[in-house]
């Protein structure tokens, strides 16, 4: 089979290079990550790769199977995604300050055909407490905003502010790369079908 990475981040693309397996890149915009505000919190990354899995059916070919992946953070109760401003960035970076959270990555792998398979794989990370000087340096200095929890573990942040982590480094990159390797070699028995996902409407309150 041939792999279809449908990814735009080059921390992906760097990861799953890294396996050594070719792959294309191939991109389609404007897809709805929306998810039902009933959902329970954990169940979110993996609910929306299989959406991003599903708007890519139409384009394969019957020897193609396309990857798909969603990253969040969970601290406590709260889902923080990818900030759109600086100020969005700042809270979450307060929010994270001297607690510990979970980052979870939802990973969709499936062909033209809808059969493939889904997971989730989670990391959990401790971060030291933030001062106001080092949260003002890391967005001034770096650029944090297309990455789920306004932060790159692999960047400067991540030398001064992560005591420990439990589960996969690269996880928290965006990729559970282990995970991915071995759904691939066993793809030949994966037998979930995936379908359509119904339109849902997120509660804003």
């Amino acid at each position: 089979m041939k792999v279809v990475l449908a990814t735009q981040s080059p921390r992906r693309h760097e990861l799953f290079s890294g396996l050594d397996i070719p792959f294309t890149i191939r991109l389609i915009e404007g897809i709805d990550e929306s998810y039902p505000s009933t959902l329970p919190i954990r169940q979110i990354p993996q609910y929306i790769a299989e959406r991003k899995a599903l708007a890519y059916q139409s384009s394969l070919t019957e020897d193609e199977v396309v990857l798909t992946a969603d990253t969040v953070v969970i601290v406590g109760d709260k889902v923080l995604g990818k900030p759109h401003s600086p100020e969005e960035a700042r809270a979450m970076l307060h929010e994270l300050s001297g607690r510990e959270h979970q980052v979870s990555t939802g990973v969709a792998l499936m062909g033209a055909d809808g059969r493939g398979t889904s997971f989730v794989a989670t990391t959990r990370v401790w971060f030291a407490s933030l001062s106001e000087e080092q949260i003002d340096y890391y967005l001034r200095s770096y650029h944090p905003y297309d990455k789920a929890g306004a932060y790159g573990i692999q960047e400067w942040i991540g030398y001064v502010a992560i005591e420990k982590i439990e589960g996969s480094f690269y996880n928290v990159m965006g990729l559970p790369v282990h995970l991915v390797y071995q759904t691939l070699q066993k793809w030949q028995v994966c037998e979930k079908i995936f379908v359509p996902l119904p339109i849902v409407i997120v509660d804003k309150k």
